[in-house]
């Protein structure tokens, strides 16, 4: 059974997803149309997407924070194809050991605890982002295995703007844990029944995780259509 708690993170999604989605149909249509008057309709989208994100963040002073959204969304309009508002690209790493444990980092300044994962950057593949951002956040050299799956941050629950997370399988082949300076707290090797506290979203991927570092291989997995797509699981 649904916890009120649960209700309300659910509703949270979605008016996060919705408000996005808005704001990012009305930033491509102004970035290709010249028409006037379509001009009008896209930037009174932009502030009903902006009442969303007003209601869904709770802004105290609801007039200066609605313009504050739009008057951000209309400072990112790019024109043509440059314009095209997409979700943001990560990169996340389950890498693993031959003791079967996982390595985790504590983000700064949060203190929850994750697996490597950072933007993806211009100029590398996925795969090759994986390794550098592993690299980068705990000194720990990794070798690409598998794709375990494409994550949709913001059907999750974990991000507020549209982005997609490429979930790597790595394999750990050298270096020494040395944490990131910046971006982490520390970092350390798990195994699935000492994971630390918290954790984040280990209910939806540690067991995927834990059974690829056992050896098992997968077919990438992706977030399933929803019926109808726009109003999320509920039919209306």
């Amino acid at each position: 059974m649904e916890s009120p708690n649960d209700s309300t993170a659910s509703l949270d999604a979605q008016l996060a997803r919705w408000s996005e989605t808005l704001a990012s149909i009305a930033r491509t249509g102004l970035a290709f149309t010249q028409n006037l008057y379509e001009r009008e309709r896209y930037e009174e989208v932009l502030h009903v997407a902006a009442d969303i994100k007003m209601v869904l963040e709770e802004a105290a002073e609801s007039r200066r924070e609605r313009n504050h959204f739009v008057q951000e969304w209309m400072d990112n309009i790019g024109e043509g194809i440059p314009g095209y508002v997409t979700p943001k690209v990560a990169i996340g790493a389950i890498v693993g050991n031959d003791d079967g444990e996982i390595l985790l980092v504590k983000r700064a300044p949060s203190g929850v605890w994750l697996f490597p994962s950072g933007w993806a950057d211009v100029g590398y593949s996925a795969a090759e982002v994986v390794v550098k951002e592993v690299r980068e956040e705990t000194g720990i050299n990794a070798e690409p295995v598998q794709l375990l799956g494409v994550v949709d941050g913001m059907r999750m629950g974990f991000t507020k703007f549209g982005m997609y997370m490429l979930l790597f399988h790595c394999r750990a082949i050298g270096g020494e844990l040395v944490p990131h300076p910046l971006e982490t707290d520390g970092c350390g090797w798990f195994s699935r029944s000492e994971l630390p506290t918290p954790t984040v979203g280990a209910e939806w991927w540690a067991e995927r995780a834990f059974a690829a570092i056992d050896g098992e291989t997968f077919a990438a997995s992706f977030d399933a259509p929803r019926t109808p797509v726009w109003r999320g699981d509920t039919e209306v």
